[in-house]
């Protein structure tokens, strides 16, 4: 019995992520996560509960805050440091018919200059046994852009998004997921805050606001892959490929390791490798103002790799006090990130004055993102 439970874990990781026909499991998680990085501080609660109704019907719904406070490079470099609040709402219901799932879902956030709001739609289907599923998902937000301090300035944003996956069990100790995703994005697609610098002709550094094009498609396509050791443990393999319209190409491998120890902890580690290139209007410093069609210096747009290291531990509790639960887990994950930006300057104005413009360091950083849960199943 022991020996099996590691592996029906990795069978509801796939079925999961890919909705197949089964339906999740009822239950109650409290989240908290932490990001801090770079200048940036992001932490919140998070609520989910999840109820299934005849067998046939689950429903959910979820509550999410970010409380963020900014000091990052761009942000020190063209204004000043800022907090704000993020709050998102969430539900959906997923239908079981036989060995099909039809899942609906709405998503809403809000902030002080920005409104989004997300429908999505899916359904997967399992075949040849059960050993196979087939899922379709597509999903559109329409947001809306604002800008403090400016009450007249709102642009719309429009996203779609396609995905298709196909999940196999393999083995009885190894299964591999395939996905593909499109998404096609229409409107204001930058940040309404941010500025691009540029060569004035006296030499000094002048700034105008990014601008970006209107509309943006990308492609994406992964696979995972999951295999169950023989001394209970597991290995999983992820690697994606991503590139789009703006000319940005970035592929992630990830490997992770799954290791039970005796019947009430699980201990995981993992590797992640990132690459990017940037995108065909990006630059540190243009050479003058207006100096082509498109501009943009988010550093997310330029050329830079990344690097996770990560940690985490489940632990199930088994109180006599929690009894009237199946299942109850606490869960914590710390994952330590290194940015490296390869063509992106740590432009503040004593490395302007001492290296020159367009020659100050090239800008790194390090971030920590911890989450820790409660998982009540019932």
């Amino acid at each position: 019995m022991k020996k099996n439970v590691l592996f029906i874990f990795t069978m509801l990781f796939f079925a999961v992520a890919t909705n197949a026909a089964v339906l999740p499991e009822d239950r109650t998680e409290v989240l908290y996560h932490s990001f801090d990085g770079g200048g940036v501080t992001i932490d919140g609660p998070s609520v989910l509960v999840r109820k299934d109704i005849a067998d046939k019907v689950s429903v959910w719904g979820n509550y999410y805050v970010d409380f963020v406070t900014s000091a990052s490079l761009d942000v020190i470099t063209q204004g000043s440091p800022y907090t704000e609040e993020r709050t998102e709402t969430g539900g959906g219901i997923d239908y079981l018919r036989g060995r099909t799932t039809m899942s609906l879902s709405y998503t809403q956030s809000s902030e002080s200059d920005y409104e989004a709001e997300t429908v999505g739609l899916g359904i997967s289907q399992e075949f040849f046994g059960d050993l196979s599923t087939i899922s379709l998902g597509y999903s559109q937000g329409n947001d809306t852009v604002m800008k403090n301090g400016s009450p007249d300035f709102a642009e719309p944003a429009q996203h779609q998004r396609f995905s298709l996956g196909w999940t196999q069990i393999l083995t009885k100790n190894w299964i591999m997921a395939v996905s593909a995703e499109t998404v096609l994005d229409e409107g204001f697609l930058n940040n309404s805050y941010r500025s691009v610098r540029f060569l004035q002709l006296n030499g000094d550094v002048g700034y105008q606001p990014e601008h970006y094009p209107s509309t943006r498609s990308s492609d994406s396509l992964a696979i995972r892959s999951m295999y169950y050791l023989p001394y209970r443990a597991a290995v999983r393999f992820e690697a994606r490929h991503f590139n789009d319209s703006w000319d940005i190409a970035a592929t992630n491998y990830e490997f992770r390791y799954i290791h039970p120890y005796k019947d009430q902890w699980i201990f995981e580690g993992k590797v992640r490798v990132y690459d990017q290139t940037q995108a065909s209007f990006y630059s540190d410093l243009y050479a003058y103002q207006n100096a082509q069609n498109f501009l943009a210096r988010d550093k997310e747009m330029s050329e830079f790799s990344d690097i996770a290291l990560g940690l985490g531990a489940t632990y199930e509790v088994k109180a006599q006090w929690l009894s009237f639960f199946e299942k109850t887990t606490l869960n914590l994950f710390w994952d330590s990130i290194n940015f490296d930006y390869a063509n992106y300057r740590e432009n503040t104005a004593a490395n302007s004055e001492e290296f020159g413009l367009g020659n100050e360091p090239l800008y790194s950083f390090n971030a920590n993102v911890i989450r820790f849960f409660l998982s009540a199943s019932y």
